[in-house]
């Protein structure tokens, strides 16, 4: 078995898997914005977001934080909100019209190569979970900071380690062992990438930015049970089905049925409350 990463085919291969969970990540983002919902709020306030700015959304998906950046620059601001699956940018766009935001721009970009937006400043720059999945993820911070104006910020919410995500942690190390996939080597894309002690900061400042900080932000996904955190991964958690894809169908369905019963911890007289911590990491260009 190989064990060489090929870039092109892992981006590839993630378009195909999020314009596959495009319907089910837009179904489920009242259960997303409620569990990213503070540290969305923590990211949008570090990238200063206010009236009438620019705002670049990269790796924008179905588009809840898009909205919410939207409503801050108000109606004379803008969002271009990119993302490498049109699919799913249909449904930012269609909830930008039915939230009756007129300033809402989306447009199919590779986060890696902003080169479609030649000539275009922004005042600020986000991404939500979005970074983490990028092969050069260099490329991707030295396009958004380019992008910036002078003084403008880039905030990007992202996972810390995995001991503190056990909610996503352990699928991942389920699926790693059931595939035979070998752990990813340092620089190599994957949900906690940036996660560890000063790797996104030194990230940011090989790209340029200054002022870089890093806000801790507790994030636990409460759902009913421990049966509707597998569902919803399942789902719609577009690395899963990456990282699954060399299984056939028995073995996939054992995975989960494993998921499911480490996840059972979780469960409490209150439901189900999945470990989960995000950092919030920010730069000045």
């Amino acid at each position: 078995m190989t064990t060489t990463f090929d870039p092109i085919a892992f981006k590839q291969t993630t378009r195909a898997q999020w314009e596959d969970a495009a319907e089910a990540w837009n179904r489920w983002g009242p259960t997303i914005d409620d569990w990213l919902g503070d540290a969305t709020e923590v990211m949008l306030r570090a990238a200063g977001i206010g009236k009438d700015d620019r705002v670049l959304d990269i790796a924008a998906g179905a588009g809840g934080q898009t909205l919410a950046a939207a409503r801050l620059a108000g109606p004379r601001g803008t969002v271009v909100a990119t993302d490498i699956s049109p699919e799913i940018l249909r449904y930012a766009a269609r909830a930008a019209t039915e939230a009756g935001i007129e300033t809402v721009e989306t447009l199919e970009a590779d986060g890696e190569n902003l080169s479609v937006l030649a000539g275009r400043e922004f005042d600020a720059a986000i991404s939500r979970v979005g970074l983490i999945y990028f092969p050069d993820q260099q490329a991707a911070l030295t396009g958004i900071h380019r992008a910036l104006r002078p003084g403008g910020k880039f905030s990007a919410v992202v996972y810390s380690t995995p001991d503190r995500n056990g909610f996503f942690s352990i699928p991942v190390g389920i699926i790693r062992r059931r595939a035979e996939l070998p752990p990813p080597l340092p620089g190599q894309p994957g949900p906690f990438s940036l996660g560890g002690p000063g790797v996104a900061e030194k990230a940011f400042e090989a790209a340029g930015f200054r002022d870089i900080t890093v806000a801790t932000v507790p994030s636990a996904v409460r759902l009913p049970s421990a049966a509707e955190c597998v569902r919803f991964e399942r789902e719609s958690f577009g690395a899963l089905h990456q990282m699954l894809s060399r299984l056939d169908d028995d073995a996939k369905a054992a995975a989960w049925q494993e998921i499911t019963e480490q996840l059972t911890q979780f469960e409490g007289p209150d439901g189900f409350a999945g470990p989960c911590e995000m950092l919030v990491v920010t730069g000045t260009r």
